[in-house]
Order: structure tokens, then sequence, then C-alpha cells
């Protein structure tokens, strides 16, 4: 029966990504989209096979082709997806994108898949299934000339609209089509999301003669932006394109990952809603975009979060669009990936005190700040606030980076980015001569980095601990040495990067913390490796001296990539991949792992 279920759903790594900066959606090897959240990143799914390969909804292209082999690829510096289908038959190609362009406002999302055969004569089946409000909400078809319209039961307005320049037909309340194309021959389909569709006497017409090539430039010169000249061109640049489409053009926000509700472990109940912005994921993506000089970026983020420090408290999670009520809840009648239940949508852990996020705010905006453009003194009297908060709260047990459901602990990765709050803040204000009360914020700061090194310190394990009175080490460790607090040659910390390889790591691989027989974190099973934590190790490695063994490690963990350069939450004892996909931290991870080896090998 479970191999029955497996053969239902494709593996998660066998997805690309296209999108927007609105939404985004995944599209399988076999020419299938079976992911979409519309019409924002945290929105209801429309397309959800991923999460219920009979409910969840999908919009396939089938090539009728015997023994077939599929190739997947972007077009050089794009989000635009081409997916090849390879036979002795012939050959298909189907190219996806999400128009995005400059100049000429497109209000609703639209997916655009042009289907061509490059040898051969090949029939194709085409089926348009969306379930709309996470497969809850069911919907009518109505057919006009080469267009269905999907409309939501007891709803005027038309949610969607699937356009074609061959014939459509309702079958089974799906869009449908099946048409022959020989050699050199195109069809074009187009899914118009939204009640503003493009009102042009042929739209079709339109996506071909116009969006295909202002989409192309569009991501070609943002990709010209990135000042990185180092040795990981296609594996840096691929990283940053996929943050920017985890990134709202809109709101200046960002997601963690695109999807919810995937497995760390099959058949688990680790199943998370990442879609959403976490200030911690968020303030480490705009870090790494300002690394590469995607400067735009982090201006807009950095506007979208004043606004939320000057509305109200910061809070460690938000919607898109800045609200914070994320209620988790359960969506029972899915079956999950793989029969992985329960499928989750919102996220609990919103109400959780996380101490870190403000340390790892505040960097980003000392980055902004001394190597782009001045903050105001505005913007400077929000940042004094939440250290008046730090200083309050630096002392306090929480529930720690890795939101930890059932304790509250005094976390070594909590009181060190209060370190880092503390630090950052007094830089900024002596860099911009500031007022601030100098001698109470430098008195806590110190005495934030004493707790620490000294009662963080275990001598027994020769290690800095997961948190206070602890005996076992937790992976956040590594960002002492990144984030400044240690030297990478001190001896407590080379013992300490010992320990964590021998407790936590697997190959190259790297578990964020071990979760014995007291089931520390409160949830049961395994989960994977984390992707994030193991080019944490390889960027620790590198800058306390170990580059040949960081550079094999990097390239050894650019192995575990999928086919498109994408990364999901976590890896497998196979190598397949765990979690929700792409995730925005294991990308953003890279992208710092690479900068950090270039610049040693540079040394040499």
């Amino acid at each position: 029966m479970q191999d029955h279920i497996n053969n239902e759903y494709n593996r998660i790594e066998d997805y690309g990504l296209i999108g927007n900066m609105k939404t985004v959606a995944l599209i399988s090897m076999n020419g299938s989209l079976d992911f979409m959240s519309y019409p924002t990143f945290d929105s209801p799914t429309v397309f959800a096979k991923l999460l219920d390969s009979r409910k969840g909804g999908s919009f396939s292209v089938t090539p009728h082709l015997q023994d077939y082999n599929t190739k997947q690829l972007y077009l050089p510096g794009t989000a635009v997806l081409l997916t090849r289908f390879f036979s002795e038959e012939g050959i298909a190609e189907l190219t996806d994108y999400m128009p995005v362009q400059k100049g000429h406002a497109i209000k609703s999302n639209a997916i655009v898949r042009q289907v061509k055969t490059v040898r051969g004569s090949i029939t194709y089946k085409v089926k348009c299934e969306p379930a709309f409000d996470y497969a809850r909400s069911s919907h009518t078809c109505e057919a006009g000339e080469n267009e269905i319209y999907f409309k939501v039961q007891n709803s005027q307005e038309t949610v969607m609209r699937l356009l074609a320049d061959v014939p459509l037909q309702v079958v089974d309340n799906s869009g449908y089509a099946e048409f022959t194309l020989h050699q050199s021959e195109t069809v074009y389909l187009v899914l118009e999301c939204g009640h503003q569709k493009i009102e042009e006497t042929n739209p079709i017409a339109f996506y071909k003669n116009k969006t295909y090539f202002e989409t192309i430039g569009y991501w070609r010169k943002w990709s010209s932006q990135s000042t990185y000249k180092g040795r990981w061109n296609e594996a840096v640049n691929r990283s940053a394109i996929t943050l920017k489409l985890l990134t709202s053009s809109e709101h200046g926000s960002t997601v963690a990952a695109a999807t919810f509700g995937l497995p760390e472990t099959l058949g688990g109940e680790r199943n998370w809603d990442y879609r959403y912005t976490w200030i911690r994921d968020a303030a480490f993506t705009m870090y790494a975009f300002l690394r590469l000089g995607y400067t735009s970026e982090a201006t807009a983020f950095l506007k979208w979060i004043h606004a939320r420090c000057i509305d109200d408290k910061l809070y460690l999670m938000y919607s898109i669009d800045g609200t914070h009520e994320l209620e988790e809840e359960e969506l029972s009648h899915f079956s999950g990936y793989k029969d992985s239940r329960p499928v989750r949508i919102g996220n609990a852990a919103q109400n959780q005190l996380q101490l870190d996020i403000y340390g790892e705010l505040i960097d980003t905006i000392y980055i902004y700040n001394k190597q782009y453009s001045a903050i105001t003194y505005e913007f400077w009297e929000t940042i004094a606030e939440q250290i008046e908060i730090v200083i309050e709260s630096w002392q306090k047990a929480d529930h720690g980076i890795w939101e930890i459901r059932n304790v509250e602990k005094e976390f070594l990765h909590s009181r060190l980015m209060c370190w880092v709050a503390m630090d950052r803040a007094i830089k900024i204000a002596e860099f911009r001569s500031f007022p601030y009360p100098k001698q109470q914020w430098s008195e806590i700061r110190d005495k934030i980095y004493l707790d620490i090194y000294h009662n963080f310190w275990n001598e027994k394990v020769g290690a800095f601990v997961q948190y206070k009175g602890a005996e076992h080490v937790d992976a956040s460790v590594l960002l002492m040495s990144l984030m400044h607090f240690i030297s990478p040659h001190e001896p407590r910390w080379l013992s300490t990067m010992k320990v964590v390889e021998k407790e936590l790591g697997l190959d190259v691989l790297l578990y964020r913390y071990r979760n014995g027989s007291d089931s520390f974190d409160g949830l049961e099973g395994e989960e994977g490796t984390f992707n994030m934590c193991s080019f944490w190790l390889i960027e620790s490695l590198a800058k306390s001296g170990e580059v040949s063994k960081a550079l094999d490690s990097f390239e050894k963990m650019n192995g575990y990539a999928n086919h498109l350069g994408l990364f999901s939450e976590q890896i497998s004892y196979k190598a397949e991949h765990l979690g929700n996909f792409p995730q925005a931290f294991t990308h953003l991870a890279l992208i710092s792992a690479a900068l950090e080896i270039d610049k040693q090998l540079d040394r040499l």
C-alpha cells in the first residue's frame, strides 16, 4: 500500500520553481504544476497535488511518448523553466514562466506554458484541475472560445481563466485539451489568476509577443546587478534568484520557503507552514542580498520592518502584508505528502518568545548603514526601542531558534544574538554619532559576553553547549564565530567545532541537534540533516583556516542540490530532500559560505 502511495508522488527535489514576486509555483519534471498559492505566497492553494495527489489539484501538460527521459533547466540568469522530454519518437519542450514586466502593470498573476515539438510529431494532453481554498471550495467551469472560466461556487467573481490557441473543453469540471504538434510547431497555454484579466483583442498574442522577452529581460537585468565575482557563479546566482522569487515586490518582505506541510521525515508529524516572514530568516536573506550588491531589496525590507516597529512591538513572524495573526490549523482532508500527516497551515510558533530575532535584524541594519545607505534618526529611535527590550529580556529563557514547543531554556543562540543586538547597535550609534546611553549599553553588552563565555562553556564536553547547564551541542553554536563573537582560532572555539562535527555530523551533513530519548523538542519521530547548518560549518571551517576541508565539503554539499541547484530544508539518509522547498535559509547560507571560501582562497 505504501509503495502505491509513494508512486503517486514525485520526489520533493523533482521540482522547479517559477514566480513573479507575488507568488510561486512548483513544476515537476513530468510537466505537472503541482503547487501554487494564490494570490500571494501565504494565500490558500489553488494547486496542491504535492500534498494530496487526488484532491489537491494540478495543471499538467503530458506528451504521449514511449519510454521517455526528462531534463529540466533554467534559461541562464532567469526564472524561466524548461522541461524537455526525450524519446526515440521525438523531443518535446515545455517552457514555463510567470510574466514579470516593468512599465506595464499586470494586476493578475499569470502562468504561461509554451508547448513545442522539437523533433517528430507528438500528441499532448492538457488538464487544468484547480482545487480552490486548499481544496475546500467547489467551483464551476464555463467554456468560451478557446478559453475556460473557473469560478468558485457561490461567488460571482471570476477566479481563473485558461486561455489557449487550440480548442479547449470542459471535462470532469476541469479544463482539457488534446492536440498534435509537428516539428517546430508551438502552442501557448495561459492561466490568468485574478479578477483583473488582460483585456486584449487577442490575449494569447499579448502573452506570446510581449511577456516572454520582457520576463527574460527583467531577470537578466536583475541578475547582472550581482557584484559576485567568485568561483561558484552558477550556484550563487541561482541561490540569489531563488531568494528573489521568495521576496514580495509589493511589500519587501520575504517568505522562509515556498511551501507548507512537506515532512521533515516521511510519515512524521513535523510538517510546518513556512510561507511567512520570519524576522530571523528575512534579516539573513537581506544580509545575503547586501553582500551580493542587491541593495534595493534590503531597502524595501527595512522600510517594511520600520513600519512594523512603529505600529507595534516586533513579532517574530508575519504574513507577507505585515499582519501577525497566523493561527495554526490542520487540513484534515489532505492526506499529506506520501501520507505524512498532519498538514498544517498557519504557525503556532508566532506566540513564542524568541530573543534571537533582535540580533539578526540589527546586524543586517548595521551592515546596511555601514556599507550602503545611512539610516534615518527616526529609524534609529525604533532600534533603540528594540534594544530596551533586549536589556529587559536577555536573561530570560525562551523557545530558541528551533522553536522548541514544549520547553523554554536559556539557549546559547538566543543569548549570543542578544549580544549581537547590543554590539551592533553600539557600533551604529558610534558610526553615526547618534545619542545613546553609552555606559549602560556597553555594560550590558559586556555582561552578556562574559555570561556566554563562562557559563555556556562545558569543560567536560569540551564545547559551548546548547543551553545553560546542557551536556550537548547545537549546530547554531557555529554562529558564534560567524557573528564575530569569538576568534575563529581560539582554542575553545576549535574544540567546539570538533565536538559539533563528532556529535552532529554525518559526512558533510549536519543535524541541528540530537533529539534523544527525552524527546527534547516534544515531537515524535526523527528529522533529516539541516542543510543550512552544513553551510554554517563549512563557513566556520574556512574562517578557522581549514580552507581545504571547507572547499571539499562545499563541493559535496552542492552535490546534494537538485538538478536545478535548489535545496529543501533537510536531507535524508538516502540523499533525498525533506521539508519545505525551496528553503531561503539554505540558499542564503550557501551564498555566505561561498563568499567566505572565496575570500580565504584569495589570501593563499
